[in-house]
């Protein structure tokens, strides 16, 4: 028997405005709307859905246990694009035939873009 991993949970002090994040910065639709206390985001391209969910007060968010990365074939043409929405990525950082930026989300989160699964293999 095997499992997909189809869906990301994400707790937020405020799930409206990081709804608003992952649909503004990364494509993802959602009608914004608190369904059973989640708010849905379906991927632009078929990829994992993210739900948001309200977290207790006394959850510490942005810790760095996981990070949320987002494959993109040219990783400063996206920063560049970002940016000019309103979302400054830190430095590119070369990898072993690929590149990738962080940033957080509005609940300190660690988000990342990269082009490592569109580098070349030999």
């Amino acid at each position: 028997m095997s499992a997909v991993l189809n869906t990301i949970l994400i707790y937020a002090k405020n799930p409206s405005a990081t709804a608003e994040f992952y649909s503004k910065f990364f494509g993802f639709e959602t009608t914004g709307e608190m369904l059973e206390g989640l708010i849905e985001l379906h991927a632009p391209d078929a990829g994992t859905s993210i739900l948001i969910h309200q977290a207790a007060k006394t959850v510490k968010l942005g810790q760095v246990g996981v990070k949320l990365m987002f494959s993109v074939r040219d990783v400063d043409g996206f920063k560049e694009e970002s940016a000019q929405r309103g979302l400054v990525f830190g430095s590119t950082h070369q990898a072993h035939g690929y590149a990738f930026a962080n940033v957080k989300d509005p609940d300190g989160n660690s988000v990342a873009i990269s082009s490592r699964a569109y580098r070349r293999t030999i």
